[in-house]
């Protein structure tokens, strides 16, 4: 019997070679086709999250398969999975049929190569999740980029061609030091098997601080951190709507999680004397992209900026290295993924209904609008961190950690932080006061279509999961919590030898 990651991982090729059978003006069969094929691939990612095994430590369903060598050290489909990785797994198979069965209006034209590309970004996603194999993880790292820079340049705004030239340059340049660093470890240690080389740290360890400056390069790229972000808006701005919600609900994650599966384990160390720099690096990204979204006129571009301050909430949480600080990262890297990905949405049916992202364009709309107003409400709330909410357990959590991390060690730093959560409620509310309530500015407005079923089918499963998590969160951190406890040990000694 194959093993459940395997089939989770590859099962959406299955879906690519029977879309490059069917004829490209069959457009209804061409996007059943794809549903069908990520709804399948979700209920192998539910697979596995109901054969795994809540609290047990360390990875569960390993596949040590090899296939080749590099200089006598092997390199093999070795896939695993822990908390966090299940966590990205779920992220990433929920928001793939959301967002395809968004497209159903919007992308009219070569549908056909619209589909093959999302799923193979879906397994270009998955891959990267439950690599263990460096060598591996780096395929599918880079394997992303391909189809993510079609869907940009292909079915993308005026300005696509651009703005998937420089996602593709920014975030493929980032990883160049990372794939020079994956080599020398593979060949100090003999593997690039993720756990042995944990194992076996010692032995580049005289390397350590300039090993994790270059994995971290690559990962604060694909976060964003500030200064490293300015791709990040073209990229949102320019990408079909569903490239936007993966963008933001995947992608931006991938990031986030190559520091805490990489960084933290393999150069403890090294965290523990960048965690400083890190999180202020964080904290003026939280200050910054709050204070631009502020002034943005295009509900998109708002919406592209807002993830490079939430994004630093998470990447505060990590470098926090405390129990508090790193589970509420990891939560709050599923909660912005889910309330992100249905901002875009939602920017995205108005965008169908009006043809401009313009917030001068509208106005007063709830009055036709209500029950889109109703959903675009709670998530507008649930971004903004408002309590019995998604958005504000993440939050909470990592600014509890943060306030009490050693490692941070800055009262003022932190402070500054939490100022970022209420600008975000400033500029969100901002949002929704221009587009949805006072009077209407404009004639065509008065006769827009409320949401169709199909666009409550879109949102429907990414509310349930907003208020499940702001209700009750305990599940969650069920399974987050084995994966942190995992890391501290190394990060205490570390930080002890510091001191």
């Amino acid at each position: 019997m194959l093993n459940p990651l395997i089939l989770v991982t590859f099962f959406p090729l299955v879906g690519v070679v029977v879309l490059a059978l069917i004829p490209a003006a069959q457009k209804a069969a061409l996007r059943w086709t794809a549903l069908l094929t990520s709804l399948v691939t979700l209920g192998l990612s539910l697979w596995v999250a109901a054969v795994f095994r809540v609290g047990e430590p360390g990875l569960q369903m390993d596949t040590p398969l090899a296939w080749s060598q590099v200089g006598g050290v092997e390199i093999g489909l070795r896939l695993g999975i822990d908390g966090l990785g299940l966590l990205m797994v779920l992220l990433t198979t929920i928001l793939t049929p959301i967002s395809i069965l968004s497209t159903w209006e919007a992308v009219q034209e070569r549908v056909k190569g619209f589909m093959i590309f999302f799923l193979l970004l879906e397994t270009g996603m998955v891959g990267v999740f439950l690599a263990l194999d460096l060598v591996l993880f780096f395929i599918f790292w880079e394997f992303t980029l391909v189809p993510m820079y079609f869907l940009i340049g292909m079915w993308g705004g005026e300005r696509r061609v651009y703005a998937a030239v420089k996602f593709f340059i920014f975030t493929m340049a980032g990883s160049v030091l990372m794939l020079l660093a994956i080599l020398y470890m593979g060949i100090q240690g003999g593997t690039f098997y993720l756990p042995s080389l944990i194992n076996s740290r010692e032995v580049f360890a005289g390397a350590q601080l300039w090993l994790f400056l270059a994995f971290a390069l690559a990962f604060a790229v694909k976060v964003p951190m500030w200064p490293l972000h300015t791709w990040l808006p073209d990229a949102h701005v320019e990408a079909p709507t569903a490239g936007s919600v993966i963008l933001a609900g995947v992608l931006l994650k991938m990031g986030t999680y190559g520091f805490l599966r990489f960084n933290l384990p393999l150069f403890p160390e090294a965290s523990v004397q960048a965690a400083p720099w890190m999180a202020l690096l964080a904290v003026i990204g939280i200050l910054y992209g709050a204070f631009v979204s502020y002034y943005q006129r295009d509900m998109k571009k708002l919406v592209a900026y807002s993830s490079v301050s939430h994004l630093g909430f998470v990447m505060l949480g990590i470098f926090a290295l405390n129990q508090q600080g790193i589970a509420g990262a990891i939560l709050q890297m599923v909660n912005h993924g889910l309330s992100t990905g249905a901002l875009f949405l939602i920017v995205g049916m108005l965008y169908e209904r009006r043809h401009t992202r313009e917030m001068e364009a509208f106005g007063g709309v709830w009055k036709v609008l209500p029950y889109m107003g109703a959903l675009m409400l709670i998530v507008t709330l649930s971004s903004a961190g408002l309590p019995g909410l998604n958005g504000f357990v993440g939050e909470f959590t990592i600014l509890l950690g943060a306030f009490g991390s050693t490692a941070i060690n800055s009262i003022w730093m932190v402070g500054a932080a939490t100022l970022g959560v209420i600008l975000a409620a400033v500029y969100l509310l901002f949002l929704y006061e221009r587009v949805f309530l006072g009077a209407i500015r404009h004639e065509e407005n008065r006769h827009l279509p409320d949401v169709s079923v199909r666009e409550v089918l879109v949102l429907l499963p990414l509310l349930v999961l907003i208020f499940w998590i702001g209700l009750y969160p305990r599940p969650f951190f069920d399974l987050i919590n084995p994966t942190v406890q995992s890391l501290l040990p190394a990060l205490q000694t570390a930080a002890a030898a510091i001191r």
